[in-house]
């Protein structure tokens, strides 16, 4: 019973609420990005490229062969798959990679720049009356020594 109590209580901590929120919601954004990839960004680079799909481009490497067979159904030479480079699918795959990259990346800078303020701000508190004080005297005793 003690494993599953400490499990309990790190369930309950947040720790894995917060990787449970975050894994769904980076699968989705997954898909909202795949989608946005292969209906609008694809398209229109395939018709700036002069009307290429690219989510059928391939590069063969070697042709399939059917499989021979002779007049009794024996087969004597079997079925040689296709065997080929896909390119074009790989082309998709990055313009999906660099946009989630793109995202993440304006987050993280959004993040860190929510950070500095927050570290500016807790940097310079704002001085007690003692300090304020002896601010006073200190600009006092200036003006009598001049």
């Amino acid at each position: 019973m003690g494993m599953l109590k400490e499990f309990r209580e790190f369930a309950v901590r947040g720790n894995l609420l917060d990787i449970a929120v975050a894994f769904v919601m980076g699968a989705s954004f997954g898909k909202i990005v795949t989608s946005f990839v292969d209906g609008i960004v694809m398209p229109l680079i395939g018709m700036l490229t002069g009307g290429v799909d690219f989510s059928d481009k391939i590069w063969i490497l070697k042709d399939a062969a059917p499989a021979v067979k002779d007049i009794s159904g024996k087969v004597i030479t079997p079925a040689v798959a296709q065997v080929a480079v896909k390119y074009g699918a790989f082309t998709t795959n990055l313009f999906d990679f660099i946009v989630v990259s793109f995202c993440v990346f304006l987050v993280i800078q959004t993040i860190n720049r929510m950070k500095r303020k927050d570290v500016a701000a807790a940097a310079s508190p704002e001085a007690s009356n003692a300090d304020k004080l002896l601010a006073e005297i200190r600009d006092a005793l200036k003006k009598t020594e001049e």
